[in-house]
């Protein structure tokens, strides 16, 4: 797949809520994960390899209590990369409800993502 075909592809199981599966389909086995700084100490900043992707997402996942919606942009692509604007409005356990707003940047290296960033404020 080409870098258009991948950011199309995760943009429709991200809007299903799919994302272990776009993990799977479209991600590479050595792709990296960055946050931004300012994280609490307990979350990881960078995480590198595929299964401590997925580890990270589950762990995020156990923090919210319940979703009340979110959305996912359509894609601006350009050479090997491309970002997408994701929003979430959730109430997290022990911080009550919190509507994240984040630009994500992705990289494509041999038909997978290898790289993906998100930027948002931190409060």
């Amino acid at each position: 797949m080409n870098t258009e075909a991948i950011a199309r592809r995760l943009v429709e199981l991200c809007r299903q809520g799919k994302y272990e599966q776009a993990q799977d389909e479209l991600y590479a086995d050595d792709a990296v994960s960055i946050e931004m700084d300012g994280l609490p100490p307990d979350m990881a900043r960078d995480t590198r390899g595929l299964e401590a992707i997925r580890e990270k997402g589950r762990q995020f996942n156990a923090t919210i209590e319940a979703m009340h919606g979110g959305s996912v942009g359509d894609p601006i692509v350009t050479g090997n990369w491309f970002s997408l604007v994701m929003t979430m409005d959730a109430t997290f356990k022990g911080r009550g409800r919190v509507d994240m707003r984040e630009i994500c940047v992705y990289q494509v290296r041999d038909g997978k993502i290898v790289r993906e960033q998100f930027f948002y404020d931190v409060d």
